[in-house]
């Protein structure tokens, strides 16, 4: 299920709110800038599709995304908890960082968590199945897949680069619990 607990920056012990309703999750993350939205493929997929017919599935709204924001690239990452680079992959992303551009992602599967800093608070946003966030460029934020990831989502670039962090060398995720997917 999506969740959204809004934390006090400073006393992870501190929980502000906590949301499960769609329209009160997007309402408290357009506060800060970001967008949320919930989507349906126009197509079933199995739990084994590739990238390829994941993209045609959602097809429509990658276009208007892409039409809105000027995308170039648009990728599936794609993790299981047998996945050789699981831990590595985790690892990366638990650090605070910042992007020159947008982190956009559509969960087409499983989940993860997104923690955005902004005004004196850590937004914590559980994603899952038919999640769109759209985080701000320049927003601090880091992200967990827990320890035995599951989720396959749309990456969506401006940059040929794609995924480009700017880790701000803080230590405040490892302050924050971390996330640990249900079973």
């Amino acid at each position: 299920m999506t969740t959204l607990t809004v934390y006090s920056d400073q006393d992870p012990s501190r929980v502000l709110g906590e949301y499960t309703d769609v329209a009160a999750i997007r309402e408290q993350l357009a506060a800060i800038g970001v967008e949320f939205e919930r989507w349906e493929a126009s197509k079933p997929l199995s739990a084994t599709a590739d990238p390829d017919e994941v993209i045609a599935a959602y097809r429509a709204e990658i276009d208007k995304l892409n039409a809105k924001y000027g995308f170039v690239s648009v990728d599936v990452v794609s993790m299981h908890p047998e996945h050789p680079q699981a831990d590595a992959a985790r690892g990366k992303f638990l650090s605070e960082h910042t992007h020159d551009d947008f982190e956009t992602r559509f969960f087409v599967d499983g989940e993860g968590a997104f923690y955005i800093r902004a005004s004196g608070k850590v937004y914590l946003t559980v994603c899952t199945k038919g999640d769109l966030i759209n985080l701000p460029a320049n927003i601090t934020h880091w992200f967990d897949m827990g320890p035995k990831p599951n989720f396959k989502a749309i990456r969506f670039f401006r940059i040929a680069e794609g995924w480009v962090g700017h880790f701000t060398g803080d230590t405040i995720a490892d302050r924050f619990p971390k996330f640990e997917i249900a079973a």
